[in-house]
């Protein structure tokens, strides 16, 4: 893992939008629905075909994070208000769906 995707800090911004700090610099805001719609967890996403299988209609808008603890030193598991908690987002993914988050949050 680069430092690239290491974070430094994981905080709530306030109860919609949450927060990450990179290792190199780089600060992320994720809207919290777009980040419990991008779980890719067995629950979430078929296994074997990577279909997403979580209807969208299926979470409410107003889903917010109830605790993120780190798993290992690789991810964090997120406990949804909705109920959800299985899934482990890596580093790799919520870097990765910085951007994503970026036009998001602008539409």
């Amino acid at each position: 893992m680069s430092a690239r995707t290491t974070p430094t800090n994981i905080f709530q911004i306030d109860e919609r939008m949450l927060g990450v700090d990179w290792e190199d610099g780089h600060r992320c805001a994720y809207p919290v629905r777009f980040l419990r719609l991008a779980c890719t967890c067995a629950g979430c996403v078929h296994e074997w075909t990577g279909e997403k299988i979580l209807a969208e209609n299926s979470v409410p808008p107003d889903v917010h994070p109830l605790d993120v603890e780190t798993v290992g030193r690789y991810g964090v598991r997120i406990h949804w208000s909705d109920g959800h908690s299985t899934g482990i987002y890596t580093f790799d993914h919520l870097r990765a769906l910085c951007e994503k988050a970026e036009l998001e949050r602008k539409s």
